[in-house]
């Protein structure tokens, strides 16, 4: 019995011991797993938005749900629309937006990049290197990469106007109206260069910056306007259309008989009730039109109201009799730049109508524009530091197109406003880069040196991308580029997609601010850390 009892716990040791094996390897495994599911997601919207970089990048036809239809090669664009479900693939999403927070542009760049790095990540771990020495590596290069781009920046004053249009014409020439890029240029410049004061000023308010669709006409039709456009047009029938330095005044509340907070109903049942009612209805609207007068109004702007008329048709008719033109259901979000625009303060009663709180204008006139109208108002002082922006376009996806594109340039000129410098772009300073780290990965021990080389071949990816997408060679190109860099020390020699050949790009005009190219490096190589970071996902039910 005894021999029976010491012999069967061998047999359940070696069981025991097998499962803990298993369980040891399926330990390890499931991170593998994770961190393999990760990359491809991420790496998967990079690829989706590859094709749209550069000047002879794709444009993407994205439908919404409602069957609307957008076309842009913008990155935040494209991935703001797209249904990403993987957690991975979602911080390539919130990494594009954060880069269009910073810079405003190279939001394409900086998804791509990141892309790239995910893959020299993945060869890297399948040669077994522990992803937190990748990781740690990865971010060092960032830094060096940084310093890098900082050595080759070109230093920039703003009041160079021929620079700052060099810079937004290149950050147009990728877009869908890059035809217009010459006269959408000025206009981001001019209009930058309103809004702040060069001397002192390290940052744009682009609120300052009203950019107004109006559909009809071509691009070329748009036009940067020196005060106010509104898209309502002009209320009440006789009622002046055009008035010649008006004084302006905001109010937030109603010209239109009030009504009770709760519904009921009034039952009249006496004529001379109703000529009650109306005669107190009208003394009460017209006692509002002659203090409107009094204080010497002559252009009325009136903030949308949901609780009842903003303005009712006898308060028109008045107001038309008294040559006062009448402009209903300005925006709440509009106010505070109405109100910065034309010197005037809202109004949120009658008591505080007075003259004290109107604006002035040169010039307030009702304009056509195909089959719509809108104000115009011109002519606010000088030292009004803020200017509005006429958009015009043949149908809503062209409008649609240049507004963004034109938001786009308007960033870049932040961007350099930010910090003052420029590099060169056609893919020369991610070569340079990679040119840089690989030198220097020479001097580094063991891992970190595999690790180093790794992220500087990954910087390749954009000039690679480039190439590509112009139609080139893209081995052939970037070989010849990389030679042009190292051998003859050309560190502005970047792809001429035009010519299709290498060139000094810095001569063919194709400069894009410091900040853009710093912004991608850095934001990029702190989201493939992050997911470089995890080995498990949890979902949690609620």
């Amino acid at each position: 019995m005894a021999k029976a009892n010491t012999s069967k716990p061998a047999p359940m040791a070696k069981a025991s011991g097998g499962s803990s094996k298993r369980r040891g390897f399926s330990d390890k495994e499931k991170p593998t797993q994770i961190r393999s599911s990760n990359i491809t997601a991420a790496k998967a919207v990079a690829d989706a938005v590859r094709t749209s970089l550069g000047p002879r990048g794709m444009d993407k036809m994205i439908q919404g749900s409602k069957g609307d239809v957008t076309i842009t090669n913008d990155g935040a664009t494209i991935l703001k629309e797209m249904q990403v479900q993987h957690p991975a693939a979602k911080m390539f999403v919130e990494l594009s937006k954060a880069q269009d927070i910073e810079a405003g542009d190279g939001t394409t760049s900086v998804v791509v990049l990141a892309g790239s790095m995910l893959e020299a990540a993945q060869k890297l771990l399948n040669r077994g290197i522990h992803p937190t020495v990748i990781s740690e590596a990865f971010q060092s290069a960032a830094a060096k990469g940084v310093e890098v781009l900082e050595g080759m920046a070109i230093p920039l004053e703003l009041n160079d106007r021929t620079s700052l249009l060099k810079a937004a014409s290149t950050s147009l020439n990728s877009k869908v109206v890059s035809e217009h890029s010459s006269l959408l240029a000025p206009i981001a410049v001019d209009a930058v260069l309103k809004v702040i004061d060069p001397a002192k000023d390290t940052n744009v308010d682009l609120n300052n910056i009203k950019v107004t669709q109006k559909l009809g006409g071509t691009v070329e039709d748009t036009e940067l306007i020196n005060g106010l456009v509104l898209n309502q047009r002009a209320q009440g029938s006789g009622a002046p259309t055009r008035v010649e330095k008006p004084k302006i005044g905001l109010i937030q509340f109603q010209i239109s008989s009030p009504k009770t907070d709760m519904d009921n109903q009034v039952i009249v049942s006496d004529y001379t009730q109703m000529d009650r009612v109306l005669r107190e209805e009208r003394a009460y609207i017209l006692n509002i039109v002659k203090a409107v007068k009094k204080a010497g109004c002559t252009l009325l702007l009136i903030q949308k109201s949901i609780l009842r008329d903003a303005v009712s048709d006898l308060a028109l008719h008045f107001l038309a009799k008294m040559k006062i033109m009448v402009v209903s259901d300005v925006e709440r979000t509009d106010v505070e730049f109405v109100c910065k625009t034309l010197g005037c303060r809202p109004i949120a009663s009658l008591d505080h109508f007075t003259p004290e709180m109107l604006g002035s204008a040169e010039l307030a006139e009702e304009v056509t524009a195909g089959a719509s109208k809108f104000i115009k108002i011109t002519g606010v002082p000088p030292t009004v530091k803020t200017v509005s922006v006429l958009l015009r376009g043949s149908n809503k996806l062209v409008l649609s197109e240049a507004e963004r594109s034109l938001h786009d340039a308007l960033c870049v000129i932040r961007c350099l406003v930010k910090k003052r410098a420029v590099i060169a772009g056609g893919g020369a300073p991610e070569i340079e880069i990679s040119r840089k780290l690989s030198e220097f990965s020479q001097s580094l021990p063991g891992i970190e040196a595999v690790c180093f080389k790794a992220f500087a071949e990954a910087m390749e990816v954009i000039p690679l991308t480039l190439a590509e997408n112009a139609g080139l060679n893209p081995i052939r190109t970037v070989t010849e580029l990389r030679n042009r860099h190292a051998a003859a020390g050309e560190t502005a020699a970047g792809i001429n997609v035009r010519k299709g050949m290498i060139t000094n790009i810095l001569e063919e005009n194709v400069v894009q601010p410091l900040l853009v190219s710093t912004s991608a490096l850095t934001l990029a190589a702190e989201t493939v850390r992050s997911i470089l970071k995890i080995d498990d996902i949890i979902n949690v039910v609620t």
